[in-house]
């Protein structure tokens, strides 16, 4: 009694504006009536935390596991259990300490969806049938308490289920019924199996049943005469209904809301998916190891000390770099060695006396080319006279 005293309750002009606006096919936010708020889903830096926005709702979910001894009705299975924690400060009707009625049916809510359609493969949590199983745990915190906390924590669970992992486990010993549970740096931890994602759908009813809204706010969960959350997969399975309120629904109003969830769950799982594959590529990328990048070693590179020549010689070189510029090019092969030799003033001058007679050029042109040495200047001219004395 004490949580509905504190409860928002609104005045007969707000109770009368909402309506009216309904009947027309309008919401207090802007929002047709089967539309759903902005979803937005964050995760935390550990695995298994994840953080949902649905509008002004605001949800975290964490996921912890340890091994626990199974039930004896089943030896094979692990366990799953939803516990919910009401923060005053997300709505100044929740109360500190015991879990209210709306805690309790929001447990049960997302508890029958998840657990009761076996969304999460139990028998994979077993490690040593009928003595170590895993025992995982969903705690949910309300946040902010902005309307329609069902779907919103529901959505938490799923995130939180879908990135958590739990340490890898191997059985040895003598008798074989030793567990040695690994660390995370030694082995990787295992990711859950989950078979399907049951989404919860939630409707509220107005006017007797004849108006249905999708994902209610704050203000219209205080007007509304009943509620309705169908949890439904992406293949359109239904996995639990959870029918609250004294508003009664006629059934095709019923089959139709089924209709809507079957759209709105393959929608919000798509979302899901794409934000949980973001957050694993995110985190694989972070797990690369790179290599060091390499020292920059110091060089040491010799002086060239240029040999200071005189004017005359300064002349020759330009007068042959302009006749090079003028001559046609030539190619000239150039064996390699191993012990690379300068090229002397002699073997410049072979090669340009080569080239020039090659190109048919005047005495005078290879005068004036590279510095040549005394044996081939002489050279030339004693062809010359030796010509001349015969004829």
């Amino acid at each position: 009694m004490a949580m509905e005293h504190l409860r928002w309750r609104p005045t007969v002009n707000e109770r009368d504006f909402i309506e009216r606006a309904l009947q027309s096919d309008l919401r207090v936010d802007g929002r047709h009536s089967f539309d759903f708020r902005k979803l937005k889903i964050t995760f935390g830096r550990e695995d298994g935390s994840s953080e949902v926005q649905l509008g002004e709702t605001h949800v975290m979910g964490y996921v912890t596991a340890q091994l626990v001894q199974p039930y004896r009705d089943r030896p094979n299975e692990g366990t799953l259990a939803i516990f919910t924690e009401f923060s005053p400060m997300a709505d100044p009707a929740f109360e500190p300490g015991r879990p209210g009625e709306s805690a309790i049916e929001l447990g049960r809510v997302i508890d029958r969806g998840l657990r009761e359609s076996r969304a999460v493969d139990m028998e994979s949590l077993c490690v040593v049938a009928g003595k170590h199983v895993w025992s995982v745990r969903v705690d949910l915190h309300i946040l902010d308490n902005g309307g329609n906390l069902i779907d919103a924590a529901n959505i938490a669970a799923l995130a939180a289920l879908s990135t958590f992992r739990r340490p890898e486990c191997t059985v040895g010993g003598d008798d074989g019924q030793q567990v040695t549970v690994h660390d995370p740096e030694v082995r990787d931890p295992l990711p859950l199996t989950i078979h399907h994602m049951p989404i919860a759908v939630t409707f509220a009813y107005f006017g007797e049943g004849n108006i249905v809204v999708l994902d209610p706010t704050y203000k219209e969960e205080a007007v509304m005469g009943g509620r309705m959350t169908a949890t439904v997969n992406s293949n359109g399975d239904v996995c639990a209904i959870q029918k609250a309120g004294g508003e009664g629904v006629m059934s095709s109003v019923i089959m139709q809301c089924l209709r809507i969830a079957s759209v709105k769950a393959d929608d919000i799982t798509s979302k899901i998916k794409k934000a949980v594959d973001s957050y694993t590529t995110e985190k694989a990328l972070k797990k690369v190891k790179r290599l060091p990048t390499s020292v920059p070693q110091k060089i040491s590179v010799t002086d060239v000390i240029m040999d200071d020549k005189g004017d005359g010689e300064l002349e020759k070189q330009a007068v042959a770099v302009q006749q090079i510029s003028k001559d046609p090019p030539t190619i000239v092969k150039v064996s390699s060695h191993e012990d690379a030799q300068p090229m002397t003033e002699s073997s410049n001058a072979e090669v340009n006396t080569s080239s020039a007679v090659a190109a048919g050029e005047s005495d005078e042109s290879q005068e004036i080319g590279s510095p040549k040495s005394l044996k081939d200047a002489i050279k030339p001219k004693h062809k010359r006279k030796k010509k001349s004395d015969k004829s």
